[in-house]
């Protein structure tokens, strides 16, 4: 089965720890100590998927040799749709059949008053022009 990503609570993300920020002195050398510890904290990290993605690299590539990755994305489409189907409650064959009849019911009186309505006004058209 598809695993589908969650997003974490605002309580269980990491907190970012800035360096050398507390204290007296210029504002400017606190953010870049933090700028450069964000850098440090996130040089050995893999590369996320947006980022093999947005990179010139990717666009280059012809769309042949990433259809496989394209297939399994579909694929992994079709199995998350079969699931939340499963979760749809649908009618009954009775509940249908009562939908249907009160639409087809609907859609014979619509007719019938257009149809009149339309009669009417050609009608006096026809004897105002003559």
């Amino acid at each position: 089965m598809g695993r589908l990503l969650k997003k974490k609570p605002a309580s269980k993300k990491k907190k970012v720890s800035g360096g050398g920020a507390s204290g007296p002195g210029p504002a400017t050398s606190g953010a870049k100590s933090t700028v450069s510890s964000n850098r440090s904290s996130l040089e050995g990290k893999k590369p996320s998927l947006m980022s093999k993605i947005a990179s010139p690299a990717a666009a280059k590539t012809p769309l042949v040799s990433r259809s496989p990755h394209f297939v399994q994305q579909g694929i992994q489409f079709l199995r998350e749709v079969k699931v939340e189907l499963k979760k749809v409650t649908w009618p009954t064959r009775k509940q249908t059949i009562g939908s249907t009849v009160v639409v087809l019911i609907l859609v014979m009186i619509l007719s019938l008053f257009l149809g009149t309505v339309d009669i009417g006004l050609s009608s006096l058209i026809s004897t105002v022009l003559n």
